[in-house]
């Protein structure tokens, strides 16, 4: 009786009424979308049949007890449509052990009830929908594990995969992944899936390959496949190349999907520049982008664009506030205007919204990292890994940690896990490079470390910056301003400039150096210490000692600076919230 051909047929002929018994008009309902409508009949049909239960056959209340668990659920009383879904499922038990069907009142028959009724595998996805909203996410695998793998549905699949990934059981997930391409062998999601959990390209194209045969116009595929193959795996610049192959293809020209994976594997590299260029492009294309943007943020905010930072998170409240996205913009900006208690509830409640958001999970750590809180960062800094291990950012975090606590032994040891498993490129022997320093014993080898890293990529930033920074200690200054200026010739950064201008007090150019502070203020005006260097020189025009200390916790981690303390005016006002959402 669903569908506008049955509403027709209805208001052709008013005595079709009369055939129709009760449960037929909330089903009808239900069908047309009236939920709030189903809501109030059918919970009173429940209590006239509680109060008189010959009334309605089992098969009906069944019905009515589905329909009503179903107007909950668009109602997100998640918890009680739960309820009432499993009241459900307890019926069709008492349904399935009455094997004939008496004719109710209602005055149906049952050969026709039995085809209309609801699909009891559905009601135990909805019951399994429910507790992931709920976060129990336990219940939901118990719920679909019930269920006879003959009779899962691709959504079935879909969902226990995904619950089996972040419950940490790798191989059900890939076997669940695994059937829901048997059954639609374009699920692009369950191919990302796949290769997230270490399946191999080869493996995965192999599945979609019939199709891609079959189709006109899906040659493309096997090249996706293979972009994020190598994205999963780590290796960047293939990832990098292979999108790019795509992207210049016409036919997949300009999409934002493709373009936001883009400008995250840029960020990966540590390419800034180019990572930022394809999400203003994603963005333009696409005036309502919500994924990827809050990695854009956080590049906006460590490059010191805070205004733009604001305005970006204010438009993406209003796009939604129901995804982490725009929290963590909003948060970058607190924790880079040094407001680190404001960026702690922030994150936390971007990873209420979303528990998988790796740079909430950052976010949070590196705001409790900044304001004393070690051991709580370092959980952070460990779960944001553990579901991103091939970003190195997660990695860059977990050893600030380490240095914070005088843990260089653990510092070390994350620094050549890293290398070992990455691989020797730029990012992975600076990381190194970055412990090294901090060991007299090593001094010496982070020099060989730097100098690799900066033979490979002679324009990567954090390398630079350590390296300006073993050269200042060793008070080799003239070394030192030429490296700086070699690394400005292709780019503008704040913190080489107001290197450069500390490196110039340090040889009594004084003149330049105030160029130096003033270049790195206009590209960052809250940077602290290009205001601390100019202040010194108005103060002293011709200083005694010209040695000068540079400090390089700045490009630590990902960029973060401020003291660990965390001087915080706003301390108080939050402490409420931070209560609220349960932090310890």
């Amino acid at each position: 009786h669903s569908g506008p051909e049955a509403v027709a047929l209805q208001r052709t002929k008013p005595s079709t009424h009369a055939k129709m018994n009760v449960i037929d008009h909330v089903r009808d309902m239900a069908a047309a979308g009236l939920h709030s409508n189903v809501r109030i009949l059918s919970s009173l049909l429940l209590t006239m049949s509680n109060n008189n239960p010959e009334l309605f056959s089992p098969a009906q209340k069944y019905q009515m007890l589905v329909y009503h668990a179903d107007a909950i659920f668009h109602d997100k009383e998640y918890r009680n449509a739960a309820c009432k879904y499993s009241m459900a499922l307890q019926q069709k038990k008492v349904l399935s052990k009455t094997s004939k069907v008496r004719t109710s009142t209602g005055g149906a028959a049952s050969n026709i009830q039995a085809q209309v009724l609801p699909s009891e595998i559905e009601v135990k996805y909805k019951i399994a929908e429910c507790y992931t909203i709920l976060k129990l996410d336990k219940d939901a695998i118990a719920v679909l594990d019930g269920i006879p793998s003959r009779q899962r549905t691709p959504k079935i699949n879909m969902m226990l995969a995904n619950l089996y990934r972040k419950a940490g059981q790798e191989r059900s997930a890939v076997t669940s992944y695994k059937e829901v391409l048997r059954q639609c062998p374009l699920a692009l999601d369950a191919i990302i899936g796949l290769l997230s959990l270490s399946v191999k390209g080869a493996e995965v194209a192999s599945m979609t390959m019939d199709v891609i045969q079959s189709i006109p116009n899906l040659d493309w595929l096997s090249v996706w496949v293979k972009a994020y193959a190598f994205i999963h795996a780590g290796d960047n610049q293939r990832a990098i190349n292979t999108i790019c192959s795509l992207e210049k293809k016409s036919l997949l020209r300009d999409n934002v999907d493709l373009l936001v994976s883009l400008a995250d594997v840029y960020f990966r590299a540590g390419d800034t520049k180019n990572a930022i260029l394809k999400f203003e492009q994603a963005q333009m294309l696409d005036p309502y982008l919500i994924k990827g943007m809050d990695v854009y943020g956080y590049l906006m905010a460590r490059e010191g664009h805070l205004e733009d930072v604001e305005v970006l998170g204010g438009r993406l409240f209003n796009i939604s506030d129901q995804h982490a996205e725009p929290w963590v913009i909003s948060g970058c900006h607190s924790f880079y205007s040094k407001r680190y208690s404001r960026a702690l509830y922030l994150g936390a409640k971007a990873i209420q919204l979303n528990s998988n958001s790796v740079q909430a999970l950052l976010l949070k750590g590196a705001a409790l990292r900044n304001m004393g809180r070690v051991q709580e960062a370092i959980i952070h800094f460990r779960e944001a890994m553990r579901l991103a291990p091939c970003r190195l950012d997660c990695y860059e975090g977990l050893i600030d940690c380490y240095l914070a606590s005088n843990g260089i032994r653990e510092a070390m040891g994350m620094a050549n896990n890293i290398y070992k498993t990455l691989g020797a490129n730029a990012q992975t022997l600076t990381i190194l490079a970055t412990v090294c320093l901090e060991d007299p014993v090593t001094q010496e080898k982070a020099k060989t470390l730097l100098d690799k890293a900066l033979a490979q990529r002679p324009d990567y930033t954090k390398a630079v910056v350590k390296k300006a920074e073993l050269l200042s200690r060793e008070q080799k200054y003239e070394e030192g301003i030429a490296l700086l200026r070699n690394a400005l010739a292709n780019q503008s950064d704040c913190v080489l400039h107001r290197m450069l201008g500390d490196f110039l007090v340090a040889v009594n150019d004084y003149q330049e150096a105030m160029d130096q502070y003033s270049i790195a203020l206009s590209l960052d005006p809250n940077d602290q210490k290009s205001l601390e260097g100019m202040q010194k020189m108005e103060k002293e025009e011709s200083p005694t000692d010209a040695t000068v200390e540079l400090d390089g916790d700045d490009m630590e981690g990902s960029g973060e600076d401020g003291d660990l303390e965390g001087s915080d005016s706003e301390a108080a006002q939050w402490a409420d919230q931070e209560q609220w959402f349960g932090m310890q």
